[in-house]
């Protein structure tokens, strides 16, 4: 296979799943399909000057799954040379000939497969050396040190570039694919004041490398932030209201969307069980998929079925409007796909009429607590039940009073939705949710 990693290598792996495919439906499969992909990259990281890490990425692979009847085996390898599909393919019939039949397995419907595949601005390559690479990183990080002498330590500074190709296939006919690319820098500084220490961070992630925010302003940030929690206290237990970053908020969303998955509907394990058509936010609350904007981190023309992705009001005026559902999911509950098989793409939250800027939303709170840092895994899907380590500000009369740290925030999902007062303007549009600050009217806060 070429070493290459462009547009170039789709014909060779519609080849390799085009293959698989007639090999499944040859030793008797009904139905069938393959994913093959190949990937390069390289990573660097730098710390207080000198080269950490530097590691280069290159990795291919190909799944398969067949179908008889509705017995279904899976397969998978790292190896795209012909002998090697041939036995992946065989692994999975034998694997199928010996599972239990299940009503809801088999392909998505034939009907719901993109039919036009439409370009959406997801390939830049960046002709990245390491030497280069290394500068970028190396001078990310004294920016960032060079803001004040209290940062003498660091976590170091990152750059990663990516890009990939991923072609899919499967016997209704469908076979198409596309390349795409991903770039990043983060810096990680430690501030230091007598025993006082603390760390914080700052990134920026981009399709286009000529959207990377620059290296100058990253490190700054990430210094500016790590300055502003020295001193951090403890607070007492209490509640009161809080106020999420758009990067902490993002997180809320996320496990939203976990809880209207349709395997967590199916499978009863959800607290938001049979929710579609309910007021779970305030009426200003709207939410949007939009699949296709170009450029952006979530976009795809077809979900990991094939099945075409659509613009979608998924939330209507706090209002749900359906579950997140692959085929399998859908079938189980008696519904129809939303092309979401692999997730969701470039969920947008609006409120009309109840946004504002960071500093409005922190005048509007009053006092409570500025959330910039979730720790811990504390959320139970079933329940609803949120618990997490926690750090920020304590606002008093809209404005930053103090940093805190070492507390915990904890409240029930479902109140923290209907609780939501106002969405902040900060837009972040870095991940599969696009998201401002988030403002909710009370959780408990546990500290001293």
């Amino acid at each position: 296979m070429s070493q290459q990693v462009d547009a170039t290598r789709i014909p060779e792996l519609q080849q390799v799943v085009s293959d698989a495919l007639a090999q499944a439906r040859a030793a008797g499969a009904t139905q069938a399909d393959a994913d093959a992909s190949v990937q390069k990259g390289l990573s660097v990281t730098v710390r207080l000057g000198n080269v950490d890490t530097i590691e280069y990425h290159r990795d291919r692979g190909m799944a398969v799954t067949v179908y008889f009847g509705q017995r279904k085996g899976s397969a998978s390898t790292a190896d795209l040379r012909p002998a090697a599909v041939a036995s992946t393919v065989a692994k999975a019939c034998a694997i199928a000939r010996h599972t239990a039949s299940d009503d809801c397995a088999g392909l998505a419907d034939a009907a719901d497969m993109a039919r036009e595949i439409r370009d959406l601005d997801l390939d830049h390559p960046w002709g990245l050396e390491p030497e280069q690479a290394v500068t970028i990183a190396r001078d990310c990080e004294a920016a960032g040190l060079a803001v004040d002498t209290r940062l003498g330590n660091s976590e170091g500074a990152s750059l990663s570039t990516h890009r990939g190709v991923r072609v899919y296939a499967n016997t209704h006919g469908f076979l198409a694919g596309f390349p795409s690319t991903s770039h990043s820098l983060s810096c990680a500084l430690i501030a230091q004041h007598g025993q006082d220490m603390q760390r914080e961070h700052w990134y920026s992630v981009v399709r286009d490398a000529t959207q990377l925010e620059s290296g100058t302003s990253i490190g700054q940030r990430a210094a500016q932030r790590a300055l502003a929690r020295l001193g951090a206290r403890r607070l007492s237990t209490r509640r009161a209201p809080v106020l999420f970053a758009p990067e902490m908020a993002r997180g809320l969303y996320a496990h939203f969307i976990g809880a209207i998955r349709g395997a967590s509907q199916y499978r009863r394990a959800s607290f938001l069980l049979d929710s579609a058509g309910q007021q779970l936010f305030p009426d200003f609350v709207q939410m949007q998929e939009r699949p296709h904007l170009p450029g952006a981190l979530a976009s795809s023309p077809y979900d990991s079925e094939g099945v075409v992705t659509r613009d979608r009001e998924l939330v209507r005026a706090g209002v749900l409007d359906g579950y997140v559902l692959g085929s399998y999911s859908a079938r189980k509950l008696g519904l129809k796909s939303t092309g979401n098989a692999g997730g969701v793409h470039n969920l947008i939250v609006t409120a009309p009429g109840a946004t504002g800027t960071l500093e409005e939303l922190m005048a509007k709170m009053g006092s409570g607590l500025y959330v910039t840092e979730l720790m811990g895994q504390g959320v139970n899907g079933v329940t609803g039940d949120y618990s997490r380590g926690a750090a920020g500000f304590w606002i008093e009369n809209g404005k930053q009073a103090y940093p805190v740290h070492e507390i915990t925030i904890a409240g029930n999902l479902r109140d923290v939705y209907r609780g939501v007062l106002a969405m902040g303007s900060d837009v972040d549009i870095q991940g599969a949710v696009r998201c401002g600050s988030l403002l909710v009217d009370a959780m408990t806060i546990a500290g001293e």
